[in-house]
């Protein structure tokens, strides 16, 4: 004999306000694996924070390094543009044009209230004459001219400040 089991026990609860809330969670799950495009052009994806961070550390630990026009390897020393294409190459697997003038036009632009680590420096008017890389608060590592070294500057320089300045971010 089958002892009868109270209805309580035998109602289920109606699926239907489930269904689009477990619809919802699989589309954002989806969502969340799918492929960052390409930054429109530079055929690269947009550099995650970790990258810019892992990039202006690196730059950091190349300051003294010789300058050499042409350079860029820390064996043979770095130009300003060489030192840009070692660093993001060997920390973030992109490679920047080779000049100044080509990377003014490399990546996005950004507003200076919005740059971060990792972000170039673009310093001139018209033509380009010197690049470097932002690592935060208001300072930037470059290679800046012959028979010098890699070295940490602020943006508010005298020098530095009075230099047209873009930021641009691959």
């Amino acid at each position: 004999m089958h002892a009868k089991m109270p209805a309580r026990l035998i109602r289920c609860t109606p699926m239907r306000p489930v269904l689009p809330s477990l619809a919802l969670l699989c589309a954002l799950l989806l969502a969340g694996c799918a492929n960052v495009p390409p930054a429109p052009g530079t055929g690269q994806r947009p550099l995650q924070t970790e990258q810019a961070s892992d990039i202006a550390i690196h730059a950091l630990g190349l300051v003294g390094t010789p300058y050499r026009y042409g350079g860029n390897t820390p064996q043979s020393g770095f130009d300003c543009s060489g030192l840009i294409g070692y660093v993001y190459k060997s920390r973030a697997g992109v490679a920047p044009p080779r000049t100044v003038a080509q990377l003014a036009g490399f990546g996005q632009p950004v507003k200076a209230s919005e740059r971060r680590t990792g972000d170039l420096v673009i310093f001139g008017a018209g033509r380009p004459s010197h690049a470097g890389i932002y690592v935060g608060a208001g300072r930037f590592v470059h290679a800046p001219s012959t028979g010098g070294t890699v070295r940490l500057d602020r943006l508010d320089n005298r020098y530095w400040a009075a230099q047209p300045t873009a930021f641009r971010r691959p």
